[in-house]
C-alpha cells in the first residue's frame, strides 16, 4: 500500500512538474514535432526489410529468411539500390504525419482520461494507446494504402504518390481509399493499446525501481520502445491468426 501510494505521488510530483513547464499547446506540438521526426528515421531506416515484408504479403508467397535475402539481392542486381527505397517517399507522407497524429492523439486521450494525474490504471493506459492508434490509423489510412501500392508494383504502373491516388479515385472510385479498412482498425487497436501500455508500464517501474526521474535515459527508452512494440505485434499477429481461423 504504501509503495502504490509512494508511485502515485512520483507520478504526481513528475506530470505536475511536466505540465508546469509546457502547456496543452506546447505539448501538441512537441509531441507532433517528436512523433514525425521519430517516425521518419525509424521508417527510413528500415525500408528495404519493409519492402521485402510487403513483397511476401502481398504476393502470397512463403516467407523464409533465405527467400527475403535473394528477394533483396535480386533487386539490387536489377534495378539497383535505390530500388530498395522505392516507394519511401509514400511511406514518408504516411508514417510523418501517422506518428505525429499518434504522439499527440496519445498525449491527449492520457490527459482527457487522467491518466497522468493518478488516474493510471491498466485499463485506462489501455484505451489511451487503443485510441491514439485509431485516431491516426483512420486519419491516414489512404496514405498507408497508396504506400503498399508502390511498394510491390512496378514504377511502369505507378511512378509517383499522386498517381497512386489519381488512379484510385477515378478507376475505382472513392469508396476503395477505405478498402479493408475493418480489418485493420481491428489489429490496430489491441497492437496499439497494448504498445503503449507496455511502454508506459516500464517507465513507471523504472521509475519505482532504479531512479525516479521524469524521462528515463535514452538507451532505456529504447529498450522500453522495442520491447513494447514486441509485445504488441506478438498479439496483433495472434489475432490476425485467429480472425483468419474464425473467417474459415
Amino acid at each position: 500500500m504504501s509503495r502504490s501510494s509512494n508511485m502515485v505521488s512520483a507520478d504526481k510530483s513528475i506530470k505536475s512538474h511536466s505540465d508546469h513547464n509546457l502547456s496543452n499547446t506546447h505539448l501538441v506540438l512537441t509531441s507532433f514535432t517528436a512523433g514525425a521526426i521519430a517516425g521518419a528515421l525509424a521508417k527510413t531506416t528500415i525500408a528495404p526489410l519493409d519492402r521485402t515484408k510487403i513483397y511476401f504479403q502481398v504476393g502470397h508467397k512463403p516467407y523464409s529468411t533465405r527467400k527475403a535475402f535473394k528477394f533483396i539481392l535480386k533487386t539490387l542486381r536489377t534495378e539497383g539500390v535505390v530500388a530498395l527505397w522505392r516507394g519511401n517517399s509514400a511511406t514518408m507522407a504516411r508514417i510523418i504525419p501517422h506518428a505525429a497524429i499518434q504522439f499527440t492523439a496519445h498525449e491527449q486521450w492520457k490527459r482527457i482520461l487522467n491518466v497522468d494525474h493518478g488516474g493510471s490504471t491498466p485499463v485506462r493506459l489501455f484505451l489511451a494507446g487503443s485510441l491514439a492508434g485509431a485516431t491516426s490509423q483512420s486519419i491516414t489510412y489512404p496514405l498507408d494504402l497508396a504506400r503498399a501500392r508502390m511498394a510491390v508494383t512496378s514504377r511502369m504502373e505507378y511512378s509517383t504518390l499522386r498517381q497512386v491516388f489519381f488512379k484510385i479515385y477515378y478507376i475505382e472510385g472513392l469508396k476503395n481509399f477505405y478498402r479493408g479498412y475493418i480489418p485493420t482498425i481491428l489489429g490496430v487497436i489491441p497492437y496499439a493499446g497494448v504498445s503503449f501500455f507496455t511502454y508506459d508500464t516500464l517507465k513507471r517501474l523504472y521509475r519505482e525501481h532504479i531512479k525516479d526521474v521524469p524521462t528515463p535515459p535514452p538507451i532505456a527508452s529504447l529498450a522500453f520502445r522495442c520491447r513494447s512494440r514486441d509485445v504488441g505485434t506478438k498479439l496483433h499477429l495472434s489475432f490476425g491468426h485467429s480472425s483468419k481461423k474464425d473467417a474459415n
